[in-house]
């Protein structure tokens, strides 16, 4: 099977370091400037509120013995020793708010489910803090806590700024959506718009939870056995004193209140609860949790079994219903790999220890450090770092979170395949030499849940085909759904088109949902937030003059959806000219769907960094794969 050649991402160290100091000094400036301005008018500079550390880094950047530059790892490093820019959250309070680490003393199958997911990774994600602060600094602060109420729902709740960077702020805020954030709400919220409240307790009060054959009494009836205890009091594990049944736990219901979400002039950020509630799952009683955690990934195919806990070293309830936590779907994370997937052995270094660790340059592994140790290459390693030993531990802590990132990278497909079939090619006539080659695929969502793809719409997600017509002599003639040097695809975002470096994808087919904003002077344009800029510097948003309701669509923001509904299909035409069949004999028609988070055009309008598109564009997934031999004729 062959595959098709897609153009190669390209980067010149050289000219991204030279972007970078540029950008280093362009902040200084800025910051020198602020600070003037501010002594003049007698106020205090704000704190640093690039959630990652990266878009205001200090000067003095670490540079690895490659050259590459590390700005994150710079900023966490000057902040070190300063006082975090929140009121300090006493340890009282933060024992109302149980971590998922301490509820995987018992439920240790949940807790590795859980570490890698795109729930667990909601507080980390270094994307989600940048188009955050990208968003608030557009709106001018209006959005307030708007974006982190779901994503660090437990922080907010706390009080945490939401501009506080993740290093200064508390660990449970840390780990995003985490145990207590479905199992400690009473409530059952709806469409409240990404807001609900966590109910605060120790550990040792009760949860809630589907109750379906809890044995929990049993437990607590047989401390000793179990060694456990429900209070300070005593040895054993701690656990909760109970189960309180929260039935819409198990409901598509309970995913709505941060899956359906109406931004302004009421365009729908998250939009999959629209998409259910007129699905063909809905009638047939499929639930969002069949599918995403199942045990059969995006089919609602039963679930697999597992103890509930294992207490003391014994097995509770075996044979009992599992849902899986890993909560299967198509994102991945682009975050430093001691950070994330979350590890109770990486905690024992901080997140400014971790940003300063260049896993990239092989730091910790042997071929590396031998290098080091017989002074083939000479390294200016941070002070944390100067240990090979300490290398050597972090880089087993690296490897453990790289395998689980690949493991959660297998699952990803296996959604996307279960989610949707490829019939076809479908070839129009007899190929010949110097004929044009006239063929199509179907695409069909097999999902009977909601639209392929759904999330979030407007910039992101990102999915698109990729075929190619490689020659006799293995050369790709011809290609659509190919990429540009930043690993974009050729459409008018793209910067290689804009500049004329290569051509626009005409044939490119693609499912990506985007927002169409309207200015005072001009056309609809399309963009990446439903922001409409204005000749007025500063950006606005317009709220609208008659009900939306009225207009069945939010004026001057609208959204222009290319994604298939439940069962839905798509006829993806081609045609390959004539002139590029120059050659009688076998040629291969290669084929792939490709899926990635965020486009690369996106990222940089929110300011990201190098290493932050280097490791978007390297888990691109491609699925569906596959290649068919076309007999071309003289």
């Amino acid at each position: 099977m062959r595959h098709p050649r897609g153009l190669q991402v390209a980067e010149n160290k050289a000219d991204a370091n030279a972007a970078l100091d540029a950008l280093i000094k362009a902040d200084e400036a800025k910051r020198a400037k602020a600070k003037k301005a501010g002594e003049k008018a007698g106020t205090a500079q704000p704190n640093a509120s690039a959630q990652d550390g990266a878009s205001k880094a200090p000067a003095g950047v670490h540079a690895d013995s490659s050259g590459q530059m590390f700005l994150m790892g710079a900023a966490a490093e000057a902040s070190k020793g300063k006082e975090a820019p929140i009121p300090a959250v006493d340890e009282e309070t933060l024992s109302l708010y149980p971590t998922a680490a301490q509820c995987g003393e018992c439920h240790k199958q949940i807790y590795d489910e859980w570490s890698s997911s795109q729930h667990a990774y909601a507080s980390i994600s270094p994307m989600f803090h940048k188009f955050e602060q990208k968003f608030q600094d557009l709106t001018q602060g209006t959005v307030g806590t708007f974006c982190v109420r779901c994503h660090q729902q437990v922080g907010t709740q706390l009080g945490e700024s939401r501009e506080t960077p993740l290093w200064a702020r508390s660990p449970i805020s840390r780990e995003g959506v985490t145990c207590i954030t479905c199992h400690r709400v009473s409530e059952h919220y709806g469409k409240v718009n990404g807001e609900r409240r966590v109910v605060p307790g120790k550990i040792y009060e009760p949860v809630y939870g589907s109750g379906e054959k809890s044995v929990i009494k049993d437990v607590l009836a047989n401390k000793d056995t179990y060694s456990v205890k429900t209070s300070t009091d005593g040895r054993g594990n701690d656990i909760h004193k109970g189960m309180i049944t929260n039935d819409q736990i198990t409901k598509s219901e309970f995913c709505v209140s941060c899956h359906q979400v109406a931004v302004n002039l009421g365009i729908k950020l998250e939009i999959v609860w629209d998409q259910y509630r007129d699905s063909p799952a809905r009638k047939a009683n499929v639930t969002c949790q069949d599918c995403h955690m199942g045990k059969v990934p995006g089919k609602p195919e039963g679930y697999a079994t597992a103890p509930s806990a294992v207490v003391g070293g014994k097995d509770v309830n075996p044979g009992r219903k599992h849902a899986n936590h890993r909560f299967m779907g198509p994102g991945y994370s682009i975050a430093h790999p001691g950070i994330f997937p979350h590890n109770t052995k990486a905690q024992a270094y901080s997140i400014q220890d971790w940003l300063q660790f260049d896993w990239r340059a092989g730091w910790g592994t042997t071929a590396f450090e031998d290098k080091v140790a017989d002074k083939k290459l000479k390294v200016d390693f941070p002070k944390r770092w100067a240990d090979a030993l300490d290398r050597e531990d972090a880089r087993q802590i690296i490897d453990e979170n790289l395998k689980k990132l690949d493991e959660r990278d297998e699952l990803r497909k296996q959604v996307m395949e279960n989610s949707s079939h490829i019939d076809g090619p479908h070839i129009q006539g007899t190929p010949a030499v110097g004929s044009d080659l006239t063929f199509s695929y179907k695409i069909k969502n097999t999902n009977t849940g909601h639209n392929l793809p759904s999330g979030s719409l407007g910039a992101q997600p990102q999915l698109w085909v990729n075929v190619a017509l490689v020659d006799p002599d293995g050369q790709n003639v011809w290609e659509s759904g190919y990429i540009d040097s930043n690993g974009d695809i050729a459409d008018l975002h793209s910067l290689d088109v804009a500049a004329g470096r290569i051509k626009t994808d005409q044939q490119l087919v693609h499912f990506q949902t985007k927002f169409l904003t309207t200015n005072v002077k001009g056309t609809e344009r399309e963009m990446y937030l439903p922001v409409n800029f204005d000749v007025d510097p500063l950006p606005h948003l317009r709220p609208p003059q008659i009900p939306t309701t009225v207009l069945n669509h939010p004026p001057l923001v609208r959204m222009e959806n290319r994604s298939l509904a439940p069962l839905g299909e798509k006829q993806a035409k081609y045609v390959v000219p004539g002139n590029l069949i120059t050659k009688p004999g076998k040629y291969s028609l290669a084929f792939r769907m490709r899926s990635r988070a965020e486009p690369i055009y996106f990222m940089r309008f929110v300011g990201s960094t190098k290493e932050m598109e280097q490791s978007m564009n390297e888990r691109i997934m491609n699925f569906h794969a596959f290649a068919v031999d076309v007999d071309v004729k003289q």
